[in-house]
């Protein structure tokens, strides 16, 4: 049995990954002084693809065995990596404060399981779906606040948000139907080549590409790369591998409430006792979608 088919691994790495994906928004946070959005994804995005290469053909990992394979697994990571972290990213950049983007990218678990039952067969409870209402009112408790003060809100930084919410519940529900065989190795190889091109479409097309290689940059694009767009990535899909994708994609439900959080912590900002009971109301949440039915 394999590390990621052990009980234990669906019970923690959940959690793992919240942590790990909630230190994205703060990343942006802090690395698009220095760069415009699609540029810097565009280069986190391809150091990915040069540090991924050599690991996955060291460990001999298996490539998909046809192009129509390969073309499942690009759809994925153009979704997902390229229209998803594109529009939060983008969205940030016009003002968009982080903690909104993070609640709009909240939604994923009432997206995905408002149609996942037709296109993968998978049932959704009653205790499901009210363990999705708690999480998205646990999450808008935490971020209401933020949202009542109305800075840097936009209709176009809204409207780039909630085209990244559908790029990565869109590419969830793909993964799971399309691309559950696939080597996470190589995969994420592949992915990242497709991302890439899509990325590199709005860098050409809407940005001058100048980058200010500032020490917090280089260490911002490091963490970024290293823990989100491997380690964090490799993660979620086995986990959408080993599970369900209403039960995984509830995980993000815990993503607002932990970026808020990392914001209190690093910046200052204040949760109060209403944001701090929505991260209980949250994580109540998860656990009812998560949980044995």
């Amino acid at each position: 049995m394999s590390a990621t088919d052990h009980p234990a691994f669906g019970r923690i790495m959940p959690f793992v990954f919240v942590f790990l994906w909630s230190t994205g928004f703060v990343g942006a946070k802090f690395g698009l002084p220095y760069a415009e959005p699609f540029t810097f994804l565009l280069i986190r995005f391809l150091i990915v693809i040069v540090l991924m290469v050599p690991v996955v053909l060291m460990m001999g990992a298996r490539w998909p065995k046809s192009w129509r394979e390969a073309g499942h697994i690009a759809v994925v990571g153009a979704l997902v990596h390229g229209i998803y972290l594109g529009g939060i990213f983008a969205a940030i950049d016009t003002g968009l404060p982080a903690g909104l983007a993070a609640l709009i990218a909240g939604l994923q678990p009432v997206l995905t399981a408002s149609v996942v039952g037709a296109l993968l067969g998978e049932r959704v409870t009653g205790r499901q779906w009210l363990g999705l209402v708690f999480g998205l009112a646990g999450v808008a408790m935490v971020l209401l606040p933020k949202i009542d003060a109305g800075v840097g809100i936009t209709t176009g930084g809204l409207a780039l948000a909630v085209f990244g919410l559908f790029g990565i519940s869109a590419g969830t529900i793909y993964q799971k139907r399309f691309c559950t065989g696939m080597d996470l190795r190589s995969g994420t190889v592949i992915q990242y080549v497709a991302a890439s091109a899509v990325v590199a479409i709005g860098a050409f097309a809407l940005e001058t590409r100048q980058v200010d290689w500032t020490t917090d940059f280089v260490l911002v694009m490091a963490w970024l790369v290293l823990v989100l767009s491997i380690g964090a990535i490799m993660l979620l899909m086995a986990l959408i591998r080993q599970g369900e994708a209403t039960r995984v994609a509830s995980m993000f439900y815990l993503v607002p409430p932990t970026a808020a959080m990392f914001a209190w912590l690093l910046f200052d900002e204040q949760l109060g006792v209403l944001g701090f009971a929505g991260f209980g109301i949250a994580a109540l949440g998860v656990a009812m979608v998560m949980g044995k039915r």
